[in-house]
């Protein structure tokens, strides 16, 4: 069985892949959240985008209780069905998975939206 390890990078690394990025909203995103000490989520944005995490509303699903809160620092996908409601903060989020949350009556954010208006987010964050 492998172990897929998240090594922290430091505030200087994570700063360096923030300022490779071409979208603006993402490099804001990545620089609030280091100044907040938040760096396990700014190092989960600051990788490449092939590296980006996908979750389906499946794993979402058995991961979630009722009304907790879930951050993916990647796209949320519509492959799977819903039964919880949950809020869900993400970068992204595909048609259908965005669809049927709603119509499960769950909360959808934009982690930058999230980010304005609040500055600090709080939840757990799906890997």
């Amino acid at each position: 069985m492998l172990a897929i390890r998240f090594n922290m990078k430091s505030k200087t690394k994570i700063k360096k892949q923030a300022n490779r990025k071409t979208n603006s909203d993402l490099i804001k995103i990545i620089k609030i959240l280091n100044k907040q000490k938040n760096r396990e989520l700014a190092n989960l944005l600051s990788r490449p985008r092939r590296k980006r995490i996908e979750v389906n509303l499946d794993k979402l699903n058995k991961e979630a209780k009722d009304s907790e809160i879930l951050i993916v620092p990647g796209k949320v996908l519509g492959m799977g069905e819903i039964e919880k409601k949950i809020k869900v903060i993400a970068l992204s989020f595909s048609e259908e998975a965005k669809n049927k949350l709603k119509k499960a009556k769950c909360e959808v954010l934009y982690l930058s939206d999230e980010i304005n208006k609040n500055k600090e987010i709080k939840g757990k964050i799906v890997k």
